[in-house]
């Protein structure tokens, strides 16, 4: 139902008067912190908060993420209504308008990594990424997936569109394989502070997923997770698997598309043993050409599940410069 609460507010939106839009979700937030704790108060304002972050001209948006409006009142980067307040606002407004403006650094690293989804090159003039992680699009990343398909759609008064995360999504170019017999777990000697780190960050990329490392080639990464020796399935090049992947963190609504990206970039350097973690790539971490390197040598096996959920990933990635390979596999109803 749509109460008298709610039609005031549309009706100030109507009017362009965001400034009172601001004060009333600041109010709001404050005060239901101060009542039921943070979390609720997130929940609660968030429908003002994306109406706020779609329509509000950006030197207003960006204030919801500021600290000026005291105790309670700034929302952070876990708010969300049908997605993340800041990646509502970063499909909304260039890098080159909203730079200038916020000022959080968390909050503002994860615009400019959505900026950079959307096709952004923030190679020049903007700050270097803490951890190296470049600010384009490498070309594999941007062969696989449509522009307008990287990042939800929003819709003006809450809700979005955004694409299912399937890998596979079809039986097309697969076919009936039959799966090595399971081999044990590796533990990655004489790598396995490399192999450790990358089921780490894989782990943290799709959570709701399981991830397993052999040594060995895809399939028999794949074998473990799977759940039969017969499956439908095939190989297919990484830049089509990338866009499944960077989706796998932003299954539900907490977290954007860019969070994906970047943990995703953290796996691969990982992967690739050039995280940085040794202390030989300096300030900025990881490696860029390394993982470039790894993404071109290699090969990623999938295959299809009966029962899949909705959003579901079955992936096993295959480095052959290392004889390692690693399998992430799991579906969610949302």
């Amino acid at each position: 139902m749509i109460t008298y609460e709610d039609r005031r507010l549309r009706a100030l939106a109507e009017d362009g008067r965001w400034h009172e839009l601001l004060a009333a979700y600041r109010q709001g937030r404050a005060a239901a912190v101060a009542e039921a704790g943070e979390e609720t108060a997130a929940a609660l304002t968030a429908p003002l908060g994306h109406l706020i972050a779609y329509a509000a001209p950006p030197e207003l948006a960006v204030r919801l993420f500021d600290r000026d409006g005291g105790e309670g009142t700034v929302a952070g980067v876990a708010d969300h209504d049908a997605g993340p307040l800041w990646e509502v606002l970063a499909t909304r407004h260039s890098w080159l308008r909203l730079a200038p403006l916020l000022g959080p650094a968390p909050v503002r690293r994860l615009v400019a990594h959505t900026r950079v989804l959307l096709g952004e090159d923030l190679s020049y003039g903007a700050e270097p990424d803490p951890e190296g992680v470049p600010l384009r699009l490498e070309p594999w990343e941007a062969a696989g997936w449509e522009e307008a398909a990287r990042v939800r759609e929003y819709l003006p008064g809450g809700g979005a569109r955004s694409a299912l995360l399937t890998l596979p999504a079809n039986r097309e170019g697969l076919g009936e394989v039959e799966l090595p017999a399971p081999a044990a777990r590796t533990d990655g000697r004489p790598d396995g502070a490399r192999v450790a780190r990358a089921l780490d960050h894989l782990s943290a990329l799709a959570p709701w997923a399981q991830v397993v490392c052999v040594r060995g080639q895809a399939p028999l990464a794949a074998a473990l997770l799977a759940r039969g020796r017969r499956v439908v399935g095939g190989y297919l090049p990484f830049a089509l698997a990338y866009p499944a992947l960077v989706r796998a963190a932003a299954v539900g609504r907490t977290h954007g598309c860019a969070h994906g990206r970047l943990r995703l970039w953290r796996a691969l350097a990982a992967m690739a043993g050039a995280d940085g973690s040794d202390g030989l790539n300096g300030p900025q971490g990881l490696d860029r050409g390394e993982v470039n390197a790894l993404v071109e040598r290699m090969r990623c096996f999938t295959w299809q599940e009966p029962a899949a959920g909705l959003h579901h990933l079955h992936l096993a990635l295959e480095d052959p410069a290392s004889g390692v390979a690693w399998a992430v596999s799991g579906s969610q109803e949302l």
